[in-house]
């Protein structure tokens, strides 16, 4: 006899673990496989951004990405890039196309950096250590990780998909395919995936090397491409615009990331040892659609492009966060499947965001001198304070909201992290995954509207610590905002309540 669990993912990247840990919490029965028999360790994204720190934050796991970011700045001074007295926060906030944003030159008194809590200072943990943090933590949560577990082929039948690994097979009401860039899911299930061919070759890479001392630290702009030197001791990263690599499958070796690094740095170092390496290109596309009947798909199965900024895992934790508590949701008998049409509709505008993002840097590293002209002409925007905090606000995934409709101006946008007389902040009422009515009014009506939902919303009422006109919110599982009213207005929460957590009438 088969298998049968609620959902499969494909994939035990951080994309597919957030997701299981999310339907998990849902009350869902997940399955979570991986053709891998041990966690890629290769050199990925070194950093995350606002909202997927946050995300970790809500589920209790701030403390493991602090440890995680001590750890780091701790190399990164112990390489002397960092004075002792600086803290947590690097000189370097990040860059765009490798132009540098120094942190000193970023209006961090902006309204928008207020109330973002305690995980907007978690950012700085590379994806190793994300995947790490989510297998203990789905391990924890129960969840079956089964590694060695390429999934070959599948079927849907309309109420239910027939998995198949291998000689074996295994059956769930749902797959999600968080199964990466050359997504198996993606192609078997016959999604649309429209995009722009790549025109450039990257590499990075943690390296020895003999010479180092005279390849430039920090991002670098040259007449062959761009390059960057650490800031983890090490690290590099080449790219050319001369095409695409002519193979993406073999292994990196020593001698090709020397010739790039050469090439494009004039310097003629000797890589003697490598530790981790991968090329990558600026493939560039995008599924019309999220969703084919039974079959879901998340992260880079979803939409490919440059990994310029790391932006990649951030917006496939953010498809993670915004699909789970909805499949959990109808796999309970919660919500209808038309709650997943909202999947679509809220995540593909961000995915497409993201990929003209990542276009744009591209088109800026190219060394044609009308695109020079305009690198000066950025990089010059960027030297400014308000330039750099425009592109940081980006960057680090602030300004980023969905359209839910209502004229509150925090519908729509990640609940700020109120700070609570009883010595709590929000954040930290949100780790068992259920939506909540943050009530400031102590409202006996409000928790009269909401009692029929007291399955799937939990109340908060408690006083905020510095006063504000803000009387309630009604706050996603995903952290945003779907209701919310000033001065003791009750208008359209019943409306939210039964639109994204069902009709109780």
């Amino acid at each position: 006899m088969n298998e049968t669990f609620d959902v499969i993912v494909a994939g035990a990247g951080p994309v597919g673990l957030m997701l299981a840990c999310e339907l998990r919490l849902g009350g869902t029965e997940v399955l979570v496989v991986e053709r891998l028999t041990e966690p890629d360790v290769t050199i990925k994204a070194g950093a995350i951004n606002v909202p997927t720190a946050q995300a970790f934050y809500r589920r209790g796991m701030l403390p493991d990405l602090l440890e995680q970011q001590h750890a780091t700045v701790q190399r990164i001074r112990a390489a002397g890039m960092v004075p002792k007295a600086s803290g947590q926060r690097l000189p370097i906030a990040g860059h765009f196309a490798g132009i540098v944003l120094r942190a000193d030159e970023i209006d961090f008194d902006d309204p928008v950096f207020a109330e973002l809590g305690p995980g907007a200072e978690a950012v700085l943990v590379a994806q190793q250590a994300i995947e790490a943090i989510l297998t203990r933590r789905a391990t924890e949560l129960g969840i079956e990780i089964r590694r060695g577990a390429a999934l070959t082929d599948f079927n849907e039948s309309g109420t239910a998909v027939t998995v198949h690994l291998g000689d074996s097979t295994v059956r769930a009401n749902w797959l999600v395919g968080c199964d990466g860039g050359h997504s198996t899911v993606r192609k078997l299930g016959g999604f649309d995936f429209p995009g722009l061919d790549p025109e450039i070759t990257g590499h990075q890479g943690v390296v020895d090397m003999i010479g180092a001392e005279s390849v430039r630290p920090g991002w670098n702009t040259t007449q062959t491409g761009i390059y960057t030197n650490g800031p983890i001791p090490g690290r590099i990263v080449t790219v050319e615009l001369d095409g695409p690599p002519a193979d993406r499958t073999t292994p990196v070796t020593a001698v090709e990331l020397q010739a790039s690094l050469r090439a494009v740095s004039g310097v003629p170092v000797e890589i003697t040892a490598v530790h981790s390496a991968t090329r990558f290109t600026d493939n560039t596309r995008q599924v019309t659609d999220y969703r084919k009947g039974r079959v879901l798909l998340a992260g880079d199965a979803a939409h490919v492009h440059s990994p310029f900024g790391g932006q990649g895992l951030n917006l496939g934790i953010g498809d993670a966060v915004n699909l789970g508590w909805k499949l959990a949701a109808v796999v309970r008998g919660d919500a209808s499947e038309t709650l997943l049409d909202t999947y679509t509709a809220e995540r593909h505008p961000v995915g497409a965001w993201v990929l003209k993002w990542t276009r744009a840097q591209v088109a800026l590293m190219r060394l044609d001198q009308r695109s020079k002209a305009l690198r000066e002409v950025v990089t010059d925007l960027l030297g400014t304070r308000d330039g750099s905090t425009a592109i940081f606000k980006r960057i680090a995934g602030v300004l980023h909201r969905y359209d839910l409709g209502g004229d509150h101006h925090l519908i729509g946008a990640v609940a700020p992290d109120i700070e609570l007389s009883d010595g709590s902040r929000l954040g930290a009422h949100c780790a068992d995954g259920r939506a909540i009515l943050l009530d400031l009014a102590d409202s006996a009506e409000l928790r009269t509207i909401t009692a029929p939902w007291s399955d799937r919303v939990r109340v908060v009422t408690a006083k905020p610590v510095a006063p504000r006109d803000l009387s309630a919110m009604l706050i996603r599982p995903d952290g945003y905002v779907a209701w919310a009213a000033d001065s003791g207005e009750r208008d359209g929460l019943g409306e939210a309540l039964r639109r994204w957590f069902g009709d109780k009438s």
